[in-house]
């Protein structure tokens, strides 16, 4: 299990920010996929995550689905490529969707 001492060696600072995000070149360009299980699954995960904040007193809370976010730094971007990484490898399109966004 590695210390905090190694997490510091391997790129994160003591705040646990990336230091390629401090350091990144600016010919890079930036893009974040959002990956959500579909619709019409069932995400157990959200669910459990609803129950425990209901619990700590937010009845406000109707519904939580848990999802990742992937961010991606290119050297060219291409909208087709991004689209080609997504359906082979970021999301599984039989049971998830997915989008991304151009940041920088």
């Amino acid at each position: 299990m590695p210390s905090e001492t190694n997490a510091s060696i391997v790129g994160k600072r003591s705040d646990e920010q990336p230091i390629s995000r401090r350091c990144q070149n600016r010919s890079m360009t930036t893009v974040r996929v959002y990956v959500t299980l579909k619709p019409s699954l069932l995400d157990s995960a959200g669910r459990t995550v609803a129950g425990a904040l209901q619990k700590l007193g937010y009845q406000e809370l109707q519904q939580a689905r848990i999802g990742k976010m992937i961010e991606l730094q290119l050297e060219d971007y291409s909208d087709a490529r991004v689209k080609e990484m997504c359906d082979k490898l970021l999301a599984n399109p039989v049971i998830e969707d997915y989008r991304y966004e151009v940041v920088a």
